[in-house]
């Protein structure tokens, strides 16, 4: 089947629910072509966790395109806006189902772990990180 895209969706950011052709063995999510080519080369990879109650972000990439795969199991959120003033949006996960998050830079974003277990996630980025690239901007 296909995946479950946000018809909110915006220009800078891309939430998708990815669909698990997983089996007895465990679940298997793969990302869409369409998210590869966006990222582009890949020149960065980055595992990491969220403990319950954390963030994670909260700020914005200059120049840097990322694609953060959330792994199912906790509760989160994805919080971001559009620059320039605009108002935070949210996105909740119940933590059932893969989500991919396709990130423009300039686009200020966030990660909240709403659960009661580690959330795990990916992120893969058309740069490699350089603090001096990621700016700070709260929207959680």
């Amino acid at each position: 089947g296909t995946a479950r895209r946000d018809r909110s969706m915006t220009a800078k950011i891309q939430i998708t629910e990815l669909n698990n052709s997983g089996d007895a063995r465990g679940f298997s999510f793969t990302a869409p072509a369409e998210a590869l080519a966006f990222v582009g080369l890949m020149a960065d990879v980055h595992l990491a966790s969220t403990k319950p109650g954390a963030v994670r972000g909260n700020h914005c990439h200059l120049r840097r395109r990322a694609a953060i795969l959330v792994f199912p199991g906790a509760k989160g959120s994805f919080h971001w806006d559009e620059g320039d003033g605009s108002p935070v949006q949210h996105r909740e996960f119940d933590g059932s189902r893969a989500v991919l998050i396709l990130i423009s830079p300039d686009a200020p974003h966030a990660i909240r772990n709403d659960g009661d277990e580690s959330l795990c996630w990916m992120a893969i980025s058309s740069e490699t990180y350089d603090p001096a690239e990621s700016v700070a901007r709260k929207v959680v």
